[in-house]
């Protein structure tokens, strides 16, 4: 699929928001009472948090692709 550079920038706010959120419940679960009964929920963010990552890592190489083909 071909994205246009409106389309990928888009998509890496909505991207770098999630993260935000994401950060900020790993935070909240881990300052609870009983962090431990949480665990299962810490990993998952975290998991997502690095899955997240690395695709805003490739949109934003496909960013630079887009600007350097201009």
């Amino acid at each position: 699929m071909d994205f246009n550079e409106s389309e990928l920038i888009e998509a890496k706010r909505q991207i770098d928001s999630t993260l935000h959120k994401l950060r900020e419940t790993i935070k909240t679960l881990e300052a609870k009472d009983n962090p431990n009964s949480y665990k299962s929920q810490i990993t998952l963010a975290k998991r997502r948090i690095e899955a997240f990552e690395i695709s805003v890592f490739l949109i934003e190489r496909e960013i630079n692709e887009l600007n350097n083909q201009s």
